[in-house]
C-alpha cells in the first residue's frame, strides 16, 4: 500500500505552561470550526477521504444492503396517558421517528407529530416528549443539526395545531407538567453570544416555569444557584401531585443531592440529601414517604425508603438490598416495584411488592437488554397501571414491543418486526478476559455458527467503559452487515462502566482511567490468542468515551489492531473542560487544571501521546461539524497530529458530517451513508477479500 499524500496542515507557535510542563498545541486554529481556514481544511480532508473509499469493492453492495436491512418498521414501547396510547414509531427509512396516538394498542394511528416535515434534509429532530396528564397537550422538543440546543412547543392534541408558546435555549432536559396541566417545569440557560453558540461553555442551569399561552420572558425562576454554576438540576413531581423534587448533580458525577417542597409552596426547597456521597434516584412515594433507588452503602444498589418527617439517616428503612446483581432502573407501576438488574452486563427483571417481597421475574426471551430511547425511559407505564411496556432487543432479536399484564401476569409479543435475515445462523457467547490487574473483564462475542475460528477472520472489537454507563446487548443493523461478512463482533464490558455497579464504575475513572484501556486491550489480545482473528485484521471501535478508548489503545498499543474507528471522541484531555459541557466530565476524568490529575491525564491524553514515526494501524476518525457536547476540534488536532506522525503506510482518515451534532437524531441516510464509508474503510484496510455471506 502506497501512503497517501494528506492535505497540508499548518502549524502555529502556541506552547503552554501547564504545571510547569511546556506542551505544544500547534494546531489550536482548529478548534475555531467556523473559520475559513477550518472550513477550507475540513473540505479537504473530507475530499481525500471519499478519494480513498471510492474505489472499494462492493461499496454500492454495502450501502444497498445497508437500505435493505434498514428498511423495516420499528415500533418503540407506548405509552398510556388517560387512556389514549402514544408511540414513538418510523416506517424503516424516515429520517426521524413519528410520534402517533392511537385509542386502543390495534387501534388506527392518528399522526401526532411527524419532525420529518420541519426540514427537507431530516436534520431536525425530535428529541424529548411529554403529554399532559390530562391528555390534552403535547410538549415537544426538537434539535437543529445535531446540537444539544433544544427548542420547546406545545401542541394542543385534540387540534394537532401548535400553541404560539416557545421555549428556547433548554439543554439537557425533560420537561414536567404541572397536575393541573397549566404549564410545565423545564431546565435552561442563559443565552449564548452569537460566536459561542455550539462551543462555549455551559454553566449556571435554572428551573423555570412556563404557564401556557405566555410568552418565555414572563416564565417564573423557580430554582438556580448562582453560587453554584457547576450545578444541574432534574424536577420531578410526586404522582400524587403533592411534592416537587429537585434531582441536584454536579457535572457527571453520579452522586446528587435531593431537594423538595410541595408544590403549593413557594417557599424554600428542603434540602433531604443536602450532601454529595451517594446516588439517589426518586422512584415514588407514599404520601411522606420517599422511595429512592441508592448506592448508598450499597455499590450495586438498593431500594430503600425515607420517611421525610424522620429524615435522620437512622431512620432509613431498606425495602429491597443490594443484590449480587446491579440494579440498573426501578418503575413503580401497578403498586410494584419493576426493577431491571445487570447480570454479567444483560437484563433480567423482576417484581416486587411495597414490602420489598418477590414476586416472580418476567421471563426475557434469550440474553439480552431492555431497549431505552433515552438512557433513562427503559419501562413505560404509570404507577396506577394494570399493564406496562418494554421493547425487548439482542444483537440478533430485532427490537420487540412486549407488554406485561400484571392481572393475568402474562407477557405478550405486541410487535416484532420482520427482517431478510437469517438469524438462526449466528449465536452469542460471553467469555471472560483478564485485565492487567487480574480483573475479570466480560465480552460479549457474536459470530456466524458456520464459520470455524480462524486468524484470517476479521474482528470488530466496540468498548466504552466510562460515566457509569452500561453497554448491554443491542440490535444494530450495521452489525448485522459485518456478520455477513464473515466477521467477529466483539463488545467489551470495560470498567468505568456500570455493568457491575458503582464499584466498576469507580475503578475506571479519574486517576484509575488506565484500567480501561487495559481491560480492552486484554480483550484485543484474548481474541488474537484464541484464534478468532489476529492482529492484522482486528478492528476497535468506540464513540465519545469510547472515541478517548479507541485513541489511547492505538497511541498505547499501535502494533495490536488492524483499523481504529474512533467516533466523536474526547481526544485533547487537557482542554476538554473548556467547551460546552465539557467542564463536567472533571467527575469522571479529573481535572487538568489539578497537578496530580495533569500528570494522569497526560500520560494517556491521545492527542498528546502520537509518537512520530510510530506505525499506527489504519484510522479513520468520524466526527460532526455540529458536535456541541464533544467539540469536533479533538478530532481535528488529533488527526491533523496523526497524518504529521505516521511512519506506517497505513491510511489515517478523518470524515466530517455536516449539520451534524454528536449522533442523537441523525438521520436516517445520513446514518447509512456514514456506516457505507465505515464498513469500506474496513474492507479496504483488513483486506477482507471474501465475498459478502448476504443470506
Amino acid at each position: 500500500m502506497q501512503p497517501l499524500s494528506y492535505p497540508e496542515t499548518k502549524k502555529i507557535e502556541q506552547i503552554d505552561d501547564i504545571h510547569g510542563i511546556l506542551v505544544s498545541d500547534p494546531y489550536r486554529w482548529l478548534e475555531d470550526s467556523n473559520s475559513r481556514d477550518t472550513q477550507v481544511w475540513i473540505e479537504k480532508q473530507n475530499e481525500l477521504t471519499q478519494a480513498y473509499l471510492s474505489d472499494v469493492e462492493n461499496k454500492e453492495f454495502i450501502r444497498k444492503r445497508l437500505t435493505d436491512l434498514w428498511d423495516f418498521p420499528r415500533a418503540y414501547a407506548p405509552l398510556n396517558v388517560n387512556g389514549k396510547y402514544f408511540q414513538l414509531r418510523n416506517n424503516g427509512l424516515q429520517n426521524q421517528n413519528v410520534l402517533v396516538m392511537m385509542d386502543s394498542l390495534d387501534g388506527e394511528r392518528t399522526l401526532l407529530l411527524d419532525p420529518n416535515e420541519f426540514s427537507e434534509d431530516g436534520t431536525i429532530a425530535l428529541v424529548r416528549w411529554k403529554i399532559s396528564r390530562d391528555g390534552k397537550y403535547l410538549a415537544y422538543a426538537t434539535s437543529t443539526g445535531g446540537s444539544d440546543w433544544q427548542t420547546w412547543r406545545v401542541r394542543e392534541i385534540l387540534t394537532l395545531q401548535d400553541l404560539p408558546d416557545t421555549i428556547e435555549w433548554s439543554k439537557f432536559s425533560n420537561v414536567v407538567w404541572h397536575p393541573e396541566n397549566s404549564g410545565f417545569y423545564y431546565c435552561a440557560y442563559d443565552q449564548p453570544e452569537p460566536d459561542e453558540t455550539y462551543e462555549g461553555v455551559n454553566k449556571s442551569q435554572k428551573i423555570m416555569f412556563h404557564k401556557l399561552g405566555s410568552e418565555q420572558n414572563l416564565d417564573q425562576l423557580i430554582f438556580q444557584r448562582p453560587d453554584k454554576p457547576e450545578w444541574s438540576f432534574e424536577p420531578l413531581i410526586s404522582d400524587d401531585g403533592v411534592y416537587l423534587i429537585l434531582h441536584v448533580w454536579k457535572g457527571t458525577d453520579v452522586r446528587n443531592r435531593l431537594f423538595y417542597r410541595e408544590l403549593s409552596s413557594d417557599g424554600a426547597f428542603i434540602e433531604l440529601i443536602p450532601d454529595l456521597e451517594a446516588t439517589y434516584q426518586f422512584i415514588g412515594n407514599d404520601g411522606p414517604r420517599f422511595y429512592f433507588k441508592t448506592n448508598y452503602q450499597s455499590s450495586k444498589s438498593s431500594l430503600i425508603r425515607i420517611d421525610i418527617h424522620k429524615p435522620k439517616k437512622k431512620d432509613w428503612q431498606t425495602i429491597i438490598p443490594e443484590d449480587q446483581d446491579a440494579i440498573e432502573s426501578i418503575k413503580l407501576v401497578f403498586d410494584q416495584f419493576i426493577i431491571i438488574y445487570l447480570h454479567d452486563a444483560y437484563h433480567r427483571i423482576k417484581r416486587f411488592d411495597k414490602s420489598g417481597a418477590f414476586l416472580g421475574e418476567i421471563p426475557l426471551p434469550m440474553i439480552g437488554s431492555i431497549f431505552s430511547f433515552d438512557r433513562e425511559t427503559f419501562l413505560f407505564g404509570e404507577h396506577d397501571a394494570d399493564e406496562m411496556f418494554f421493547v425487548f432487543n439482542s444483537f440478533i432479536y430485532p427490537p420487540t414491543v412486549t407488554q406485561f399484564n400484571f392481572i393475568e401476569e402474562k407477557t405478550v409479543e405486541i410487535e416484532r418486526p420482520h427482517i431478510a435475515f437469517n438469524f438462526s445462523n449466528y449465536h452469542v457467547e460471553q467469555k471472560f478476559s483478564l485485565s492487567k490487574d487480574g480483573t475479570r473483564v466480560p465480552m460479549f462475542l457474536v459470530r456466524d455458527k458456520r464459520i470455524l475460528k480462524n486468524p484470517d477472520n476479521p474482528a470488530l472489537l466496540y468498548g466504552y467503559g466510562g460515566f457509569n454507563i452500561s453497554i448491554t446487548p443491542e440490535f444494530l443493523v450495521s452489525r448485522i452487515v459485518w456478520l455477513e461478512l464473515g466477521g467477529t463482533l466483539a463488545i467489551a464490558n470495560l470498567r468505568g462502566g456500570g455493568e457491575y455497579g458503582e464499584q466498576w464504575h469507580a475503578d475506571g475513572s479519574g486517576v484509575k482511567k488506565q484500567n480501561v484501556f487495559d481491560d480492552m486491550i486484554a480483550c484485543a489480545e484474548y481474541l488474537i490468542e484464541n484464534n478468532y482473528t489476529s492482529k492484522e485484521k482486528l478492528a476497535i471501535e468506540g464513540r465519545s468515551n469510547g472515541g478517548l478508548l479507541v485513541g489511547a489503545c492505538i497511541t498505547q498499543r499501535p502494533d495490536l489492531f488492524g483499523a481504529a474507528l474512533p467516533a466523536v471522541g474526547v481526544m485533547d484531555m487537557l482542554r476538554f473542560h473548556k467547551f460546552t459541557i465539557g467542564w463536567a466530565w472533571v467527575s469522571d476524568y479529573g481535572s487538568p487544571d489539578d497537578p496530580d490529575h495533569f500528570k494522569v491525564l497526560y500520560s494517556y491524553s491521545p492527542l498528546h501521546n502520537i509518537k512520530q514515526g510510530m506505525h499506527y494501524p489504519a484510522t479513520l476518525v468520524t466526527t460532526a461539524d455540529h458536535d456541541d457536547r464533544v467539540v469536533p476540534s479533538h478530532s481535528f488536532k488529533f488527526i491533523s497530529t496523526l497524518q504529521a506522525a505516521q511512519g506506517g503506510d497505513a491510511p489515517v482518515l478523518i470524515r466530517i458530517q455536516t449539520k451534524a451534532g454528536h449522533g442523537f437524531g441523525k438521520p436516517t441516510q445520513v446514518l447509512i451513508d456514514e456506516r457505507t464509508d465505515i464498513i469500506s474503510f474496513l474492507i479496504k484496510s483488513l483486506n477482507i477479500s471474501s465475498p459478502p455471506i448476504f443470506d
